[in-house]
């Protein structure tokens, strides 16, 4: 899985663009399975890796608390519209690496180091959103057919922000490993994110870096499109492709110098490894 996500700030006499990935390689393994009721799945998180970047020349931040996750484990249950049952090993992870972005000298108040908490939980959390929510899962989806979703917004700063989505079956291909339904889907910004999506950090601390020198973040849009590849004879996601582009606005310390614009593009991507397919 890739997620990438690159920044534009545009002051009054230039724009700065910063850029930061993520890439992970995560195995899935049934261990108990019920075709009519709930099936195990272990999650093992193999490797993930960090980079970042800027043109204006700064350095990146040295360790990335969601580099906790490589080497480790977590088990959920599916239902058998592969809707996830329990979450509860996951959200333990994100919790121990919410605790990991912190600083351990907390002599100046606890402090927020950068990290992509949030695209992990973006591709973990969701991985079968686009099948699972389907409403009338008993019944055929023609061609053409659409359903609603809510998806959430991966951003560098701490805010919880939700795209409404709009699934689409453009079409079904007949190939050598099974029927593989193309699904489309287009983002807008949501009012609201669900209470029951989790949150890495819990008390009071403050970020370092650009986004903790910038407040008071405004969301002025937000719109994009995507495509996932679901083999229905296999039962499995095999690739997707999410972009979008989110405009924000936000305030210097004091209201100095005005505000500041902020233009987020993000990519998130999974493809099913080849040595996997069988």
């Amino acid at each position: 899985m890739n997620m990438g996500r690159e920044r534009a700030e545009a002051g009054k006499n230039n724009v700065e663009k910063l850029s930061e990935s993520m890439e992970m390689i995560v195995a899935y393994t049934p261990t108990e399975v019920d075709p009519y009721g709930l099936t195990t799945i272990k999650a093992t998180c193999e490797s993930v890796n960090i980079k970042r970047d800027s043109k204006a020349g700064r350095n990146a931040v040295k360790n990335d608390a969601v580099e906790y996750a490589a080497g480790r484990s977590f088990t959920f249950t599916v239902g058998p519209r592969g809707k996830i049952e329990d979450y509860s090993q996951l959200n333990e992870l994100i919790k121990q690496m919410g605790e990991k972005a912190f600083r351990p000298n907390t002599e100046r108040g606890r402090i927020k180091e950068p990290d992509m908490i949030s695209d992990f939980v973006a591709t973990q959390w969701f991985l079968w959103d686009a099948v699972s929510s389907i409403e009338n899962y008993a019944e055929d989806i023609s061609i053409g057919q659409s359903w609603k979703s809510k998806l959430s917004v991966p951003t560098p700063m701490v805010m919880r922000k939700a795209r409404d989505v709009t699934y689409t079956l453009a079409e079904v291909r007949d190939g050598s490993q099974g029927r593989t339904a193309v699904i489309h889907s287009s983002y807008s910004l949501a009012e609201s994110a669900p209470a029951s999506w989790p949150i890495p950090y819990t008390g009071r601390f403050q970020m370092s870096g650009t986004f903790g020198f910038l407040s008071y973040y405004k969301v002025l849009g937000l719109q994009g499109e995507g495509e996932e590849l679901f083999n229905i004879d296999a039962g499995r996601t095999e690739q997707h492709n999410q972009q979008y582009q989110m405009n924000l606005e936000a305030s210097l310390p004091m209201g100095v110098g005005g505000g500041s614009k902020l233009s987020i593009k993000q990519t998130l991507t999974m493809q099913l490894l080849e040595n996997n397919q069988k």
